[in-house]
């Protein structure tokens, strides 16, 4: 899997505020941390996305990509995994019940 390619099928539609994502590099060693902070520019989104251009493994085995990316619509992603292999899974927060009101 391309983790940029992946990243562009992740923000179709949708207005990325910020995010960041951490690139597991082998037991020992420091994971990589890739960020785009709020009130980024188009150049900045461009450095974040290439800097995710590389291949890893997204099946069974072990988690290659941790991280979350928020949206300017309110709603976020974050890394779902199973026994290794791993997606981006897109949240909002759930309506409050009427016996809460």
């Amino acid at each position: 899997m391309n983790a940029k390619e992946e990243m562009l099928y992740l923000l179709e539609g949708k207005k990325i505020k910020c995010a960041i994502v951490e690139r597991f590099r082998g037991y020992g060693k420091k994971p990589k941390t890739i960020k785009l902070k709020n009130n980024h520019s188009k150049a900045d989104l461009d450095k974040f996305l290439n800097k995710l251009d590389f291949e890893y493994d997204d099946g069974f085995g072990g988690q290659y990509l941790f991280g979350t990316v928020w949206f300017k619509d309110g709603t976020w992603a974050d890394r779902g995994e199973y026994d290794g292999s791993e997606w981006w899974a897109v949240r909002e927060t759930p309506k409050i019940p009427k016996k809460l009101k």
